[in-house]
């Protein structure tokens, strides 16, 4: 910082300095070239994030999703269809949108979820009981059906059961797994047969069981389309 001096003239002639403002010169500002790299690297790092996020939103392919729920072993008609433009993990299997016609008239082979994308295992050409399986049916009377009720895809173990008033068992029961493919209407004493789909080998015991009506149900997490 400078100070400068002038000089006016007074009334009787002398000459009086006078003072003026100091002039402040601004100090030189150090450049660091490090930060304007760093800049710059953040600046290009940015760019090319954006540019891949648009190419990847851009990567999408036509495939088969589901419109509507299909539940296991029903029919797949045109209305449980539609085709979407989704991008999908090339692991992902779908089936591209110019085969939703070869899906048509094909049965679920899982219970299938609407929105979800399908697969080419989650349909098959026949509805059980396909090979190596059987279809058989039990009579539940209302004590022995869920409160929840049951509804073709539902997964469950068919438990062997003692006698009545006899006491339970002390080794562990016979159990069979099977799948609900369809449940019929109640009768007046609220009697329903339900279809079940077994292992082939497991259809002789199973039917002696319905035959008898010394078997419990138990309700398993269903399995669906992912």
């Amino acid at each position: 910082m400078t100070t400068t001096t002038s000089t006016t003239v007074t009334g009787n002639g002398r000459a009086k300095p006078a003072l003026r403002a100091p002039v402040v010169v601004p100090p030189r500002g150090r450049r660091r070239p490090g930060l304007v790299v760093a800049g710059v690297a953040l600046a290009m790092v940015g760019a090319l994030v954006a540019v891949w996020l648009v190419a990847s939103a851009g990567q999408r392919t036509g495939v088969v999703v589901l419109a509507r729920d299909v539940p296991y072993g029903a029919t797949v008609t045109a209305d449980d269809l539609r085709v979407a433009q989704v991008s999908l993990d090339p692991t992902v299997a779908s089936i591209p949108a110019d085969a939703v016609g070869t899906v048509m008239g094909q049965v679920a082979a899982v219970g299938l979820v609407a929105g979800s994308v399908l697969a080419p295992n989650h349909v098959t050409a026949a509805g059980p009981p396909r090979e190596g399986e059987v279809v058989v049916p039990l009579p539940l009377p209302p004590a022995r059906v869920p409160a929840r009720g049951l509804v073709a895809g539902d997964h469950v173990l068919v438990v062997d059961t003692p006698p009545e008033q006899a006491e339970p068992p002390s080794v562990d029961p016979a159990m069979f797994e099977v799948t609900v493919a369809a449940v019929g209407a109640a009768d007046l004493n609220g009697m329903v047969v339900v279809d079940v789909v077994a292992a082939a080998d497991d259809g002789p015991a199973l039917a002696a069981r319905a035959a008898t009506g010394r078997f419990a149900l138990v309700v398993r997490p269903s399995e669906v389309a992912p």
